[in-house]
């Protein structure tokens, strides 16, 4: 169980028992907030996302010092707090920012710990804190790059200075630090910059010297979060300035840094990836906060673009190197696609705060999506290196660029932003699970541990996603009311059933609406559902407008996507691999294999392909007979596993002619 911590003050805690709103977690509503649902707390314990946290707590997180002062990010911040000498270590203006998201990864895991184990690393946040308190400038300013390489200029390249970018994550990492041990030393350095920022920029008339905003959307969800923390106003109203001031030219008029069109009339997510998330997840914060029906039907209409038209099968966004940016409707390259590891963990909180906002299912349904394949791929099994780039092939005899556009598994990165923020949701991730309303308790995705919230608590069992039973069991119930046990039926899933007491529904008459399977009745402890869903693998195909996957199929089982890797199938390459599509899939469970794993067994052949000799094209109308094709059985592994044993080539996507 989670140690106790001291409590958040009265005057700045949003937690309400009869709401079931949680008492920490990185988006803690406010009473009165517009949205359906309130985020339950929930504790996670062994199974499948306890091995994936594990591997977070016991070797991500604890190496990120080391490595912060490799990268020199932790000198930077001596230099400025005058207790060292040396110039700025670093190839961007953004590297306060990977200090700030390790801290928040490491606040959100000391409340995951015992006393006894998490002695190391509250010293070492204990440390950093003081540090970044030390290089806080008297005013509130704070910013390495600027304060050591630009001679304390301010604010003058705002489209690639990111220092409101840096700040946000400052804040953001202080308000975990609040949540989860109840210190104020983080948080009061975070409330300096936000005083400062707020008297730095506003409109015209106003009264304040700059209108603008950061290149990088962050600093705008991370002030609703600090409004929510505090209860001062003016820093929600600051939010609200800077995602209205988007798209109206102030950087240049650029889709790159959301600047083209303001958010309010854009039909379509464009530019860099990254951006636009975080943009829209602020843009949600905003609406539940001021229950603004405009941004909501933007953030509504905007989802159901991305996903329509520019969403990956593993979730992944984003189809250029170039820009990082998500390119046009339905263009979803496979060897070039990018799939920043940061644009999926970007998603997952957007579409959460969509989930809470309106209740609806299919918000949840990608965020399990891209947790189980586009974000999960960027950390190895170990946790000890990182993908920053997520692509859906490489091709036999790949050349890798190395560097932060790499393939391959790579120890920390120039641009470092992926490692630490793939640390900081792991570290979260219970807060993005299940929920509550006045009706009940909403369980979103399926693990192994306990849901509480209004009063209810359930306990589940399960090893899924490698089965497909989910056992529930209430544990605390009121005994005077009914209540809504409201489980997710994921949006993959053809065939499920459900037992609930003596009563069994399947497809065909279980109370499922809009995605929620909903059992109301007046509870008793120790009562029990088991929820069964269907886990046969299956063959996707995409679209007909996608081009470069046409004429092949992607293997899935339940919530995750499956991928052939070379290292499984000697005697050549995978380019030349066709899957036959007549013969039926099968499942084999490989406990000694990538930490135990559900492989997909298939039927396929190798292509025998004559040299076309100095040229690669020949005739469309050749009726040349090819030589015998070589059958071969094909070994599907989980996405997510890839790149954690040899170099070699990949493919999700597979022809079948």
């Amino acid at each position: 169980m989670p140690r106790p911590r001291s409590a958040v003050p009265s005057s700045t805690s949003s937690a309400s028992p009869e709401t079931g709103r949680a008492p920490m977690g990185p988006v803690r509503l406010r009473p009165g907030a517009g949205t359906a649902l309130v985020p339950a707390t929930v504790e996670v314990g062994a199974g499948f996302w306890g091995a994936r946290r594990e591997a977070n707590a016991r070797t991500s997180i604890p190496q990120g010092p080391g490595l912060l002062e490799s990268a020199g990010n932790l000198q930077n911040l001596r230099v400025v707090a005058g207790a060292a000498e040396g110039v700025f270590q670093g190839a961007y203006p953004f590297v306060d920012s990977d200090v700030y998201k390790w801290l928040e990864a490491a606040s959100w895991q000391l409340a995951q710990e015992t006393p006894e184990g998490d002695a190391p690393l509250a010293a070492d946040v204990e440390r950093i804190v003081s540090l970044v308190a030390d290089a806080q400038q008297a005013d509130g300013y704070l910013n390495t790059w600027f304060q050591l390489l630009k001679g304390g200029e301010r604010y003058k390249d705002l489209r690639w200075g990111h220092e409101l970018y840096c700040a946000g994550h400052l804040i953001q990492a202080a308000v975990a630090h609040h949540r989860s041990t109840g210190r104020p030393e983080l948080l009061d350095v975070a409330v300096k910059f936000a005083d400062h920022i707020d008297s730095v920029f506003g409109l015209p008339g106003s009264g304040k010297p700059i209108d603008g905003v950061d290149g990088h959307p962050e600093v705008e969800t991370a002030l609703v979060e600090l409004y929510r923390e505090t209860g001062e106003r003016r820093y929600l109203d600051l939010a609200g300035y800077f995602v209205d001031r988007f798209g109206h030219g102030l950087l240049g008029g650029e889709a790159y840094c959301q600047d083209r069109v303001p958010l309010r009339e854009a039909t379509d997510v464009e530019g860099h990836a990254v951006r636009q998330l975080y943009l829209l997840a602020a843009a949600t914060d905003l609406a539940t906060e001021t229950r603004d029906a405009e941004l909501r039907a933007a953030a509504e209409r905007l989802w159901s673009a991305m996903t329509a038209t520019k969403t990956h099968l593993t979730g992944g966004l984003g189809a250029h190197h170039d820009e990082e940016d998500f390119g046009d409707p339905y263009e979803l390259p496979n060897e070039r696609a990018y799939c920043e590891t940061c644009a999926a963990i970007a998603s997952i909180q957007w579409s959460w705060r969509m989930a809470l906002l309106t209740g609806e299912a299919r918000y949840s349904d990608l965020v399990e999506r891209t947790l189980f394949n586009g974000f999960l791929a960027g950390v190895s099994l170990d946790g000890e290196s990182w993908l920053y780039v997520n692509p859906l092939q490489v091709r036999d005899g790949h050349t890798d660029p190395g560097g932060d556009q790499s393939a391959r598994r790579t120890r920390w990165f120039k641009c470092a932003c992926c490692p630490p923020n793939v640390m900081r949701l792991l570290a979260s991730l219970e807060h993005y699970l299940a929920s509550g309303d006045g009706d009940g308790l909403q369980i979103h995705q399926y693990v192994t541990g306990r849901y509480a919230a209004g009063g209810v608590t359930v306990r589940c069992e399960t090893d899924y996603p490698w089965q497909g039973t989910i056992g529930l069991t209430v544990e605390e119930t009121p005994a005077d009311r009914s209540w809504t046990l409201s489980l997710r039926i994921p949006q993959w899933c053809g065939e499920f059933r459900v037992r609930c007491g003596d009563t069994v529904y399947d497809r065909t008459d279980a109370p499922v609406s809009d995605g929620w399977l909903r059992l109301e009745r007046t509870w008793a402890p120790g009562e029990q559902v088991v929820l069964e869903l269907g886990l046969e693998p299956r063959l996707t195909a995409a679209d007909p407008r996608v081009d470069a996957v046409r004429g092949c199929v992607a293997i899935e089982r339940g919530p995750l996507v499956y991928c052939l890797e070379q290292v499984d199938h000697p005697g050549g390459g995978l380019d030349d691999i066709v899957l036959d599509t007549n013969r039926p899939l099968a499942v084999k469970h490989r406990p000694e294999l990538l930490g135990g794993v559900t492989t997909v067994v298939a039927a396929g052949h190798r292509r025998q392909i004559p040299d076309a000799g100095w040229w690669p094209y020949r005739s469309a109308e050749a009726t040349d007979a090819p030589p015998a094709d070589e059958p071969l059985e094909l070994t599907a592994i989980p996405y997510y596993a890839w790149a954690n044993r040899q170099d070699g080539s990949m493919r999700v996507w597979l022809p079948t002619s």
